[in-house]
């Protein structure tokens, strides 16, 4: 007994020792392999061929919340491959990387926000959220991607791991009370949405969504010039009921970027609503219709303060589950 059990306990503490040796090893797949990994994979697709890529058996994949398989979806109409307007985001300590960018579908530009999880150097997770319909008068945003977003962050302007996430959940926690000092944005905070700016405009600019009477979209301009705080603290994104799941999934630590998948739920019932410190702006009429979004949502951390805000999203029916969720 005595024999067995000290090969038993020499056996466990191998397995500890081995364990711990590996935690600390660097991940197989690199910075550098991540990124080719998604240049690799995005080619692939406009080839329309996923059979030279490290798919895991039992890969899963969706396309706008839709479980479907590698092939399908955007994989039959990809024509061109992202160019100029490419934002990488590689968390090591996750084994993902997250990439947003404008390629072409049958000919025509999208934005895609996708995710990649790699264990082993096989890809076991695939997540694409795809905005089509692009207005031409956004295209002007979607050439380059900021500065801002592409830049390493330097050491003293460096945010620990936790609270970029922290600060990132803040953002949706404003929106959701209505109160812009929730989140820390910095005064240069700028949003852009499926390519059009909408905070910081030096004059007012259309909305990226046509509200349906030219009263609507010039109030909407007008909004559009306020802060990042002062927009949330106006009140007009309470129509917005939920963002849940929020999923905070991939965390640069290098390049100071949080990369989200969360889900905009609206409720429905909204008509108006009563703006609040906005001189000129008393009340912008709304749909009132029920729908979710699914969004691709990257956020620019810097000295813990948000400064760069990139987001796409598609509209989805009231209800629509997360599948990774």
């Amino acid at each position: 007994m005595y024999i067995i059990g000290g090969v038993k306990t020499y056996l466990f503490i191998a397995v500890l020792f081995a364990s711990s040796v590996w935690a600390q090893l660097p991940n197989p797949c690199d910075r550098t392999c991540m990124t080719g990994l998604v240049d690799r994979y995005l080619a692939a697709m406009v080839k329309h061929d996923p059979s030279g890529l490290p798919l895991a058996k039992g890969v899963r994949y969706t396309e706008n919340t839709a479980e479907i398989q590698v092939g399908e979806g955007l994989w039959v109409g990809a024509s061109e491959a992202p160019t100029t307007f490419k934002i990488y985001a590689v968390d090591p300590a996750s084994s993902q990387v997250a990439f947003y960018g404008v390629m072409k579908e049958w000919d025509k530009p999208l934005i895609i926000a996708m995710r990649l999880k790699v264990i082993n150097g096989k890809i076991t997770e695939i997540e694409h959220v795809l905005a089509r319909n692009i207005r031409t008068d956004r295209m002007q945003n979607l050439v380059t991607a900021r500065p801002g977003l592409l830049a390493d962050v330097n050491d003293n302007d460096r945010t620990p791991r936790q609270t970029m996430i922290d600060a990132a959940d803040s953002y949706f926690e404003s929106i959701e009370h209505g109160k812009g000092s929730i989140a820390p944005f910095a005064e240069d905070c700028e949003r852009h949405e499926n390519g059009g700016q909408t905070t910081h405009n030096k004059t007012p600019v259309p909305w990226p969504v046509d509200l349906g009477s030219p009263k609507a979209n010039q109030d909407m301009a007008v909004i559009g010039t306020l802060s990042c705080t002062a927009q949330v603290d106006s009140q007009v994104l309470s129509f917005i009921t939920r963002l849940w799941p929020r999923r905070l999934t991939v965390i640069d630590e290098q390049k100071g970027l949080v990369f989200s998948f969360p889900m905009f739920q609206h409720r429905g019932g909204v008509r108006s609503i009563k703006i609040q410190g906005v001189p000129g702006v008393d009340v912008i009429p709304m749909g009132g219709g029920t729908s979710n979004l699914q969004a691709g949502e990257i956020f620019k951390i810097r000295g813990g303060k948000i400064h760069e805000i990139e987001a796409m999203g598609v509209s989805l029916p009231y209800g629509t589950k997360s599948p990774w969720e």
